[in-house]
């Protein structure tokens, strides 16, 4: 198995941020590409008030179950802080 070939097999935690209330959102797919098109064509029902989103922290594990836990831990209290400290320039430069 070739990670980087095969990347049907990878499943992606990823964080959005919002252009319009700058707001964030985070989930978990094993298309990356196809899931950022739904949610700025207004696909999903939880993030269509706020697009455009723009792509700010993603991370890609080999196991579904291992995104979907990355991704419960990310929307916690100490997920959020951790972002927030991962991001914290990027973050200092968009105000």
């Amino acid at each position: 198995m070739n990670p980087v070939r095969d990347h049907n097999l990878m499943f992606y935690v990823y964080v959005m941020q919002s252009k319009k209330s700058h707001g964030w959102y985070t989930g978990s797919t094993n298309d990356l590409r196809k899931r950022l098109s739904q949610h700025n064509t207004g696909g999903s029902t939880w993030t269509k008030r706020g697009t455009p989103w723009n792509l700010i922290y993603y991370e890609a594990c080999l196991n579904g179950e291992d995104a979907g836990s990355r991704e419960k831990y990310l929307k916690s209290g100490m997920g959020k802080r951790y972002l927030k400290n991962r991001l914290k320039r990027f973050l200092s430069l968009t105000g």
